[in-house]
């Protein structure tokens, strides 16, 4: 941040006297005088605070004000201290990328996604994968249902909360999101894209895909790769890597890659250790001197010439290189490679092929200017917490490389597009009501619908049953509307549901309710406890019958 001297406070204005400190109500009242709102008003405060600074260099410790000074400053920051937290938060992420060599789930997550973890839960959880397996028959089959690996992700996640807010797959690259259901309201603008580089863009097997949305109001990209393999490549990844970042959403003024607020960066990136041989390689990984490695990462070298790359930032490898183990272990290469015509390949030299990068569009645009951002340019900043690799996990010859990040945002969005809740109690045995209201800049559609959802639920096409907005609603007025759903929709056992109101024009739910119960169809519960009851009354006659014989 700019500072100010004692000398520039005196020059820019009028220095307050200690007899000016002696009477603070003055002080408080005369800076209370300023505006707050507006550059002008910022500007004045500084030179107050200016002033402040100055007069204070010639107060001692010994001083009957110093006492008074520091209680009127330890106010100030409580004031501002409670302005940042009503206009800040911080929103939880964690990245995982996996190179999962064609194989099956694993049987357990919990340490990949940290789920036992001391502190706050994620908000979201952004997961790349690569080498999903693809084979023809497995791709068809994806291509109508969700693939294995989503399924798996989403059968942890949903009991927890988390709903799949997007994914996008290109043959064995594959991208899913997951988030908090309080957060749906305030996500939109949500796009996939995919690029293929492999057979110069003709084919999918090394690529990257991407997801783009707006979070809060600030616009967040994912980027998961998968780059050319080899030690040789290292200019075919960059190539490749700079194709896929000119790529270009579909739709209307969505920012590039490079213009979003922030990009994450992630996947096996195939980037290798050059120069060194496999034994001193090895011998440093042994002793944990990764440093040794490090000017050696053909990343970290292209990131000191590319000018693109020197824009993206990337925690410390403080992890073993995370390529290439044997099967279920975590020793590296040591089985003989057969390959084309049956000669031996070389065994792979250990190299930091998955990573996690992230760029802020801000700190690009600024990093060369002097002086200190504007407070309205200050509106996101990405924290991370840890980079870790997970070496118990050995379905592939790459380690899982996990990232999580703490992203400071000023929510730009405050208030959710729709507000919806049931309308008195609910029972399966009646029809029911749902009331809604809109903000005035909501542009609703016919085809928009409000969906019923198990709490659990798995993604926004995972409702129970649904109303349109139009051709179910019964009531409108100035406050709000009124739809209705039939009895004959409504589960009959009952259980804890919430609403959505899902915008076409959006293609996201814009709205969500708190979670309310659904009292069960009594009369159907009865009439199953008397069947059950008659079954049990007449086994024992069939039980004697049985016994005759």
């Amino acid at each position: 941040m700019a500072s100010f001297s004692s000398e520039d406070a005196f020059q820019d204005s009028a220095a307050l006297s200690l007899s000016d400190l002696e009477s603070l109500h003055n002080f408080r009242s005369r800076s209370a005088s300023f505006s707050s709102t507006g550059s002008s008003g910022r500007l004045q405060l500084r030179q107050r605070v200016a002033q402040l600074m100055a007069c204070v260099e010639d107060i001692s410790s010994d001083d009957e004000i110093h006492e008074e000074v520091s209680r009127t400053l330890d106010e100030a920051f409580l004031i501002w201290g409670k302005k940042l937290k009503d206009k800040w938060r911080e929103f939880r992420l964690h990245l995982v990328t996996w190179n999962v060599g064609t194989a099956s789930p694993p049987p357990d997550v919990t340490s990949l996604l940290q789920l036992n973890s001391p502190g706050p839960a994620m908000d979201m959880y952004v997961i790349g994968l690569q080498e999903v397996n693809s084979r023809i028959t497995n791709f068809l089959s994806d291509l109508a249902f969700d693939d294995p690996w989503s399924i798996f992700f989403m059968t942890v996640l949903s009991p927890l909360g988390y709903i799949k807010l997007s994914s996008v797959r290109m043959q064995g690259l594959l991208l899913l999101i997951f988030v908090k259901h309080v957060h749906l309201p305030f996500i939109r603008d949500v796009h996939t894209h995919y690029t293929r580089t492999g057979l110069y863009g003709y084919w999918g097997n090394k690529g990257g895909v991407t997801i783009r949305m707006s979070l809060y109001g600030h616009t967040v990209c994912f980027m998961n790769c998968h780059l050319p393999a080899h030690m040789e490549n290292t200019e075919q990844r960059l190539d490749d890597f700079e194709k896929i970042l000119e790529m270009q959403f579909e739709g209307e003024n969505i920012p590039s890659t490079l213009d979003h607020d922030v990009l994450f960066w992630f996947g096996d990136l195939n980037f290798r250790i050059a120069d060194y041989g496999i034994h001193f390689v090895r011998e440093s990984i042994n002793n944990k001197r990764y440093n040794l490695l490090w000017e050696k990462d053909q990343l970290n070298m292209a990131k000191k010439k590319e000018a693109f790359l020197q824009e993206f930032i990337e925690g410390p490898l403080q992890f073993k290189p995370t390529y290439k183990f044997d099967l279920y272990s975590d020793v590296y290469d040591t089985r003989e490679q057969k390959s084309l015509f049956w000669f031996n390949e070389k065994k792979r030299k250990p190299a930091w092929t998955d990573r996690i990068l992230w760029r802020v569009k801000n700190l690009c645009q600024h990093a060369s200017k002097e002086g200190e951002f504007s407070e309205e340019e200050q509106t996101i900043s990405v924290t991370l917490s840890n980079y870790i690799s997970h070496m118990s996990y050995g379905i592939s010859d790459h380690k899982p490389v996990t990232g999580t990040f703490g992203l400071e945002l000023k929510p730009l969005l405050s208030d959710p597009l729709v507000t919806l809740n049931p309308e008195g109690e609910w029972s399966a045995e009646h029809d029911v009501l749902i009331s809604y209201s809109a903000v005035p800049e909501f542009l609703s559609s016919a085809w928009d619908w409000i969906g019923l959802f198990k709490v659990a639920f798995r993604h926004v096409n995972d409702y129970v049953t649904y109303a349109w907005v139009e051709d179910d609603e019964i009531s409108s007025n100035k406050d709000g509307k009124q739809v209705y759903m039939s009895a004959a929709e409504i589960p009959d056992t009952g259980g804890e549901f919430l609403l959505c109101y899902y915008s076409n024009n959006l293609q996201s739910i814009v709205g969500i309710s708190q979670p309310f119960q659904i009292q069960p169809n009594r009369t159907l519960l009865e009439k199953d406890l008397t069947q059950e009851e008659n079954s049990w009354m007449e086994k024992p006659d069939n039980l004697e019958s049985h016994d005759e014989f």
